[in-house]
């Protein structure tokens, strides 16, 4: 059975990016890109293995100011009326910045273009290097996410209070956040992992927990605008998958998302919400490997079969 790498740092961008990967290093390169506030380790270890063996060359990674990767603590910390109006030069960063520390990891890794599957912010971030940075990326997953149109893909006004809510000061606090957290946004269809939840947050913890780094993060998606139309001009293979129980961004984002892309598929999951599933680890799979094929590759364990 593939197992992941040590845990590795990239120089990026002038800064350092925490990164592991599994797989065959000739394998099929496929890049996942988490989201606002969470570290790559939400990218569950058995689900990298699981896409390994379809043959891909699993990379995960910390974005920046988050995990291992680098903390931007000499950068401004947005303000709630920065979040509420927010100005692009107010930003420490954009996701344009984020997309380009992909695209460096990528570099330090010789990998000339790869598969993006993006979750939530990681779905922006392989959206904007789509638009930037076309010639990087073979196909695009665009999970749980939306275009940066404010008119659609809105959190309701629970889980909006909860993410403008305090950070939590402390270990127990910040896990009962978490797990709080995952009450609402988590799949009413499917059973969470309670056991697991408890202990990604541990590690989250243990790894780096950087409030305001999460801000600047938060900053970094309230400004790097609109999407819509710089979506319509994409040139590649797209999928887009959305929960019709997603309290976070709300289906209209996957929608409009899936419009904007020209020959983007949209697979609507009832009942899931704003997480991965573990009984849906089997979908993702094959949507990833669909994506794939569908930009040129013929998976050898389909080919096996």
């Amino acid at each position: 059975m593939p197992e992941l790498s040590e845990e590795r740092l990239a120089p990026v961008n002038g800064i350092e990016i925490a990164y592991q990967e599994v797989g065959d290093p000739d394998g099929e390169p496929l890049m996942l890109v988490m989201g606002l506030a969470t570290q790559m380790i939400a990218w569950d270890e058995d689900l990298c293995v699981m896409l390994a063996e379809r043959g891909f060359r699993v990379i995960r990674f910390d974005n920046r100011d988050i995990g291992h990767s680098t903390h931007l603590d000499d950068a401004p910390v947005p303000g709630r009326l920065d979040l509420f109006f927010p100005r692009r030069e107010r930003a420490a960063y954009l996701l344009s910045d984020m997309a380009a520390d992909t695209v460096g990891l990528m570099d330090h890794l010789g990998v000339e273009s790869a598969h993006v599957v993006g979750i939530s912010m990681g779905g922006m971030i392989g959206q904007t290097m789509a638009i930037e940075h076309p010639e990087r990326i073979r196909s695009l997953v665009s999970m749980h996410s939306t275009t940066g149109s404010r008119r659609v893909g809105h959190p309701t006004l629970k889980v909006f209070g909860l993410m403008l809510a305090d950070a939590p000061r402390d270990r127990e606090s910040f896990i009962r956040r978490i797990e709080r957290t995952y009450e609402l946004i988590g799949s009413p269809a499917f059973p969470t992992d309670e056991e697991r939840l408890r202990r990604v947050a541990e590690a989250s913890w243990e790894r780096g927990h950087n409030p305001r780094g999460v801000l600047r993060q938060l900053h970094a998606i309230a400004s790097s605008g609109d999407r819509t139309r710089a979506l319509r001009r994409l040139d590649l293979p797209a999928t887009v998958i959305h929960g019709t129980r997603d309290t976070l961004v709300n289906i209209s984002g996957g929608r409009a998302t899936a419009r904007a892309i020209p020959g983007a598929r949209l697979r609507v999951v009832e009942g899931m919400g704003h997480d991965l599933p573990r009984n849906l680890w089997p979908l993702f799979a094959d949507e990833f490997a669909d994506v794939a094929g569908r930009a040129g590759w013929r998976s050898p364990v389909k080919q096996a079969a």
